[in-house]
């Protein structure tokens, strides 16, 4: 849909403020005061008028807890909101103190590092990249180049670290968010590291930290096609096969936060082999290591060649569209692997839209008409409406977006926890 940050805030279309438009049926709802705040980020701006038939509370209510929330300087009043006849005095709108808290959202992957630094109102402020040594690493090597990444983006936007409030980190593997602990991750030496406590005590800030493919779906929910859809999924297919699900306009992350590992599902038994050490998982058929093992024979690479995977897949797709067939035969048989993911997707959870995003999206092949048809003919869908499926081809930017999500997140509890003190 976007290819990056700044295209997007260019779209027309894109509606204000940012966060979720729908409100959760869960039972235990946030705070009051917590509602009103959200509403009026998620609206960019809005009359104390529509807070009370928004949230269905009192028209006193609605002045007191704004009230509240002026005098602790987390909103402000201001003019500019059209009246709904033509008569009598425009009505005063309430916004976001934008410089009331600063956050950063970070994407770490094995290629590059991408960073947005963000105010409270969730406006980008400033952003920065920086190179990524593809090799396995210790914590204390990835928290150098997370040192580097963050000095960039602190000096694009003219702040200091002790200006922010919170940090977001992305990044592939199995991600526990509650603790902060990585369970695996194709980016570090070894298994089972505590990032958070080891992030917080070098840089003295909390960090938030979860699976990749679960910021991107924050930055649906939070700046994207998610925001007015309360069941989402979105599915990545890049250096692995990720998913992230909403449910009732909530992330859902499992009940210890490792669930919905699309890309370690098992379409194969005793298949091949996958990343993780165990075969037959989707991701070993779909990934890009898994479809540059195949262009190596397809396209007659002597198994020293330098070449990297991104410019051998490139090289395969150009093949393909020129009539390989041997290279078409491994897109193609991609993309069926793909249907049998996403149908299962459907069967499971019955969403109203999957998003298909990541870099490998750029291969047509994986979306065709006849991947998107083999996915319908394989779920229970007689009489119904088919699973609407979308393709958002997003820059590299939007995943550290969703970073800021995770901690704006975070930092909006603890703000209104401290209005409540």
């Amino acid at each position: 849909m976007y290819d990056d940050l700044t295209e997007q805030a260019g779209e027309s279309d894109t509606p204000p403020g940012c966060g979720p438009l729908l409100p959760t049926d869960a039972k235990d709802s946030k705070p009051l005061r917590q509602q009103v705040f959200e509403h009026v980020r998620a609206a960019g701006r809005a009359a104390r008028m529509d807070v009370t038939r928004a949230l269905n509370i009192s028209a006193g209510s609605a002045t007191t807890l704004t009230a509240d929330l002026i005098a602790a300087g987390f909103l402000r009043e201001v003019d500019g909101l059209p009246r709904e006849s033509g008569r009598g005095r425009p009505p005063v709108a309430l916004e976001v103190v934008t410089d009331a808290r600063f956050v950063i959202g970070i994407k770490l992957s094995d290629e590059i590092h991408t960073a947005v630094l963000t105010d409270f109102a969730g406006h980008v402020v400033g952003e920065a990249t920086s190179p990524a040594p593809p090799t396995r690493k210790s914590v204390a090597a990835l928290l150098e180049e997370i040192d580097i990444l963050m000095d960039l983006v602190l000096r694009s936007a003219g702040k200091a670290l002790a200006d922010i409030s919170a940090v977001g980190i992305g990044m592939s593997g199995t991600v526990d968010h509650g603790t902060g602990h990585i369970a695996w991750s194709p980016l570090f030496n070894d298994p089972d590291i505590d990032l958070r406590t080891a992030f917080q005590d070098r840089f003295g800030i909390p960090l938030h930290v979860d699976n990749d493919t679960n910021v991107l779906t924050l930055a649906e929910l939070w700046f994207g096609a998610g925001r007015s859809i309360p069941d989402f999924a979105v599915v990545t297919i890049e250096n692995g096969v990720g998913m992230g699900l909403v449910l009732d306009n909530r992330l859902f992350r499992g009940a210890r936060g490792m669930g919905l590992e699309l890309g370690h599902t098992k379409v194969q038994l005793d298949g091949a082999l996958c990343r993780c050490g165990q075969r037959g998982c989707l991701e070993a058929y779909l990934a890009d290591y898994a479809l540059a093992r195949e262009a190596a024979t397809a396209l007659h690479r002597h198994p020293r060649n330098q070449q990297s995977p991104n410019a051998m897949l490139d090289d395969l797709f150009t093949q393909a569209k020129s009539g390989n067939e041997a290279a078409r035969t491994i897109f193609r048989r991609a993309g069926r692997y793909l249907s049998v993911g996403l149908a299962n997707v459907i069967q499971l959870f019955d969403p109203g839209l999957i998003i298909l995003s990541g870099e490998r999206m750029q291969y047509d092949y994986l979306y065709a008409d006849e991947v998107l048809s083999e996915m319908q003919k394989l779920t229970l869908s007689d009489g119904r409406t088919p699973c609407n499926v979308e393709i958002h081809a997003w820059g590299s930017m939007i995943w550290a977006r969703g970073a800021t999500a995770l901690a704006l997140e975070a930092v909006t509890e603890a703000a209104l926890g401290e209005v409540r003190a």
